[in-house]
């Protein structure tokens, strides 16, 4: 019961603002030509934030959400409506309200339809990929506009630049004067209290000191209204559908071609609308909203309010955290809203006649102008300068141009302003040679030696984001540079393992890239090439007999790192000897001769297992020919190859040092050929040769710190 109780009361403090900001909408909407149907606007305002409100307040994922017509979607349905009239106006009709009610339902209905799709599809959140600089020029735009509006509202001028000479005289800067004080006092005092009492208060007191100093001049309610102080005395108004047969005649179809930008303006502000609210109303109360329900329910919401004759509603920001801070915690804060709304529908609308017009301005004002702070001048704090320009212009460009040529020309602008900055992005993740960075296969001293003096045969990069004009331009230049600087160059991988995609520009840059690796005696390698990316270069015939595909960088490497090896051991006329290699790692042909002695020599076959993970690390094993490769159980009946070792290395010596259980299987790649050391043997050497296993262990711990120095320049090359 309680808990009831305080959403109610939640309900009717947030009726207060939701009865201002209608009453506000409307005077922005039906002004002008439309100024003596302001009851009817009222009324269909107040329509539209009950039966929209209601349905959002029963269905949305936030169960203390408040909807109901909006600012920045009022002004451009504002924008909607007058576009609309001048196309009536220019045909001849007289009748202006029927084509207004009609475009302004419509685009109501319309943008319930989009937001269903977007929702049922849940594509809603494709929204959020439309530059910033776009959304923020066209919020921005809506705030000046809701500015001009403002103004028309308090002083019945169009505040342009060609008007200027109308608000000259004192009476209408006064009025100004008034509505400017009252969206002063409410950015000031909002900007140091969070009190939810503090809006409604500064309205009513606004509208309290009007009465106030009309009671004190004495001067009368019907002299106020005459001046333009408050607003005339509307009669009753009876809301009835728009969907006639005589007003769809009269509606101006062949020219809806000309405002359908205005109807996509609608849709567009819309939806931004209700993610941006909606995102900060979660930040604000701590509470996860589900935007694709909310999409739903906001469309059928719509619809069915767009059916009545009703304006676009959404769910506002300062309403539900008004609710929220009031202690509001069910649906029954959002229903109050919506029942006092319906409520008002049956009040006698000569009450707008007690009404100041400068304090609905003031709040149009307000409104607009704290849009326009966040906009178009707090965002230059977070935006890079061409970013924060791109805003300005778009904004400038949706006020003198309209919203759809704004935003179409905006999203240009964005798109190339985006490509620019793109094309900054670095297209190399990080660039290697075999000199500092090679494959997993564990090599002996002979060959790492050959590598270290001739790795920078190999030059490779690994490449990534997406390739298009602007960074593979760079990359050309790149490589030019490169082969200028490593004319001794034999092989040139790219590793396109980080890489999203690729356009024909730049395979162009690719067929450059060719020329000049082609010129200089070079052989191109690629790896990690999905089949997005081997399509394109297919396409474009960059793909040749002259370019090597590999399916990742470590086999791309470990063939260039064969063929450069067997070049250099060619020349060296190197054989393959175990007393040669034992002498050279152990530093002496007597400590070679007694370790071979006690090695048992192993043939295996391609597949064999050598030794299991999880048994005993009972012997060690030599290399002499071939490869093995290490493979490790990572569960789930999966394994996976994590290093390969090749001819003159050794596998298992910390296993036999340690006595701990294999952490690995060993498994042949190819015909190999080992020598074993078994663990009995090995303590044999330890009591009976103290010389031998001293020379045995250097060479263990050599081998590590040259694995350990090897990862460190590889994490350099990686950092880099």
């Amino acid at each position: 019961m309680r808990t009831g109780l305080t959403d109610v009361f939640a309900g009717t403090i947030c009726s207060v603002l939701t009865i201002t900001y209608s009453l506000s909408y409307a005077a922005l909407i039906f002004s002008g030509p439309l100024a003596h149907f302001l009851s009817y606007g009222i009324a269909v305002t107040f329509m539209s934030a009950a039966v929209g409100g209601a349905f959002v307040a029963l269905r949305s994922s936030l169960p203390f959400a408040v909807a109901g017509p909006d600012s920045s979607i009022s002004v451009v349905i504002a924008a909607l409506v007058a576009t609309v009239l001048q196309r009536v106006a220019a045909g001849g009709d007289t009748d202006l309200l029927g084509p207004a009610l009609i475009a302004m339902a419509l685009a109501t209905a319309l943008t319930g339809l989009l937001m269903c799709v977007l929702g049922f599809t849940h594509a809603g959140r494709a929204i959020r990929f439309l530059p910033y600089p776009v959304v923020g020029g066209f919020l921005g735009a809506t705030g000046w506009l809701m500015v001009t509006g403002a103004i028309q509202v308090v002083t019945d001028q169009h505040a342009t630049l060609a008007n200027l000479g109308a608000f000259a005289g004192a009476t209408t800067g006064a009025k100004l004067a008034a509505g400017a004080a009252v969206a002063i006092i409410l950015h000031v005092l909002l900007r140091r209290t969070k009190s939810p009492f503090a809006l409604p208060g500064v309205l009513l007191a606004s509208f309290a000191a009007m009465h106030l100093v009309l009671l004190l001049s004495g001067t009368s309610i019907g002299a106020a209204q005459a001046s333009g102080w408050m607003f005339n005395p509307q009669p009753a108004a009876s809301l009835s559908l728009p969907w006639k047969t005589v007003a769809l005649h009269a509606f101006p179809w062949a020219a809806l071609p000309s405002f359908a930008g205005d109807v996509l303006a609608v849709m567009f502000v819309t939806i931004s609308t209700l993610l941006l609210n909606t995102t900060g109303i979660e930040i604000a109360t701590r509470t996860e909203a589900d935007i694709e329900r909310d999409l739903k329910v906001h469309g059928l919401a719509n619809l069915l309010t767009g059916g009545l004759g009703g304006m676009v509603v959404c769910t506002s920001l300062s309403r539900s955290i008004l609710v929220r801070t009031a202690g509001a915690t069910s649906r029954l804060s959002g229903l109050t809203v919506a029942a006092i709304s319906a409520g008002v529908l049956i009040a006698d609308p000569s009450f707008l006649g007690y009404v100041p017009k400068y304090v609905l301005g003031g709040l149009l004002l307000y409104l607009g102008s704290d849009l326009v702070y966040q906009w178009l001048m707090h965002s230059s704090r977070r935006l890079l300068p061409l970013e924060y320009l791109s805003l300005i212009a778009i904004a400038a460009l949706i006020i003198y141009s309209g919203f759809i040529a704004g935003v179409l020309i905006g999203i240009v602008i964005g798109c190339a302003t985006f490509a620019l900055s793109a094309s900054r992005v670095n297209a190399i993740k990080f660039n290697f040679d075999s000199s500092n960075y090679r494959s997993t296969l564990d090599r002996g001293p002979s060959e790492l030696a050959l590598l270290a003096e001739h790795g920078r045969q190999i030059q490779g990069m690994t490449l990534q984001s997406y390739l298009f004009f602007g960074s593979a331009n760079r990359l050309y230049q790149y490589v030019k540079t490169l082969l200028a600087r490593q004319p001794d160059c034999r092989f040139l991988i790219f590793d396109f393992r980080l890489v999203t995609g690729i356009d024909s520009s730049a395979t162009h840059s690719f067929a450059q890239i060719k020329q000049v690796t082609a010129a200089h005696g070079v052989r191109i390698v690629l790896a990690h090439l999905s089949a997005e990316l081997e399509r394109a270069f297919r396409t474009a015939r960059f793909i040749s007999d002259d370019v090597t595909i590999f399916a990742d960088l470590d086999r791309a490497l470990e063939s260039c790192e064969q063929k450069v090896i067997e070049t250099h051991r060619a020349e060296a006329g190197e054989k393959p000897s175990l007393s040669a290699w034992l002498s050279e790692v152990l530093g002496d042909p007597q400590h070679a001769d007694r370790l071979a002695a006690y090695c048992r020599r192993l043939e295996v076959e391609t597949g064999d297992i050598i030794a299991r993970q999880g048994e005993p690390a009972a012997s060690m094993h030599f290399i002499l020919e071939g490869r093995v490769g290490i493979i490790v159980d990572i569960g789930d009946g999966r394994t996976m190859r994590v290093r390969s070792l090749g001819r003159h290395t050794t596998i298992g010596e910390m296993g036999l040092i340690t006595q701990r259980p294999r952490s690995a299987t060993i498994q042949a790649e190819t015909a190999s050929v080992l020598y074993e050391l078994a663990a009995d043997d090995y303590e044999t050497i330890k009591r009976e040769q103290p010389a031998l296993s001293q020379a045995l262990l250097a060479y263990v711990v050599a081998v590590m710190a040259e694995r350990l120095s090897f990862a460190n320049r590889v994490v350099g090359v990686l950092q880099r």
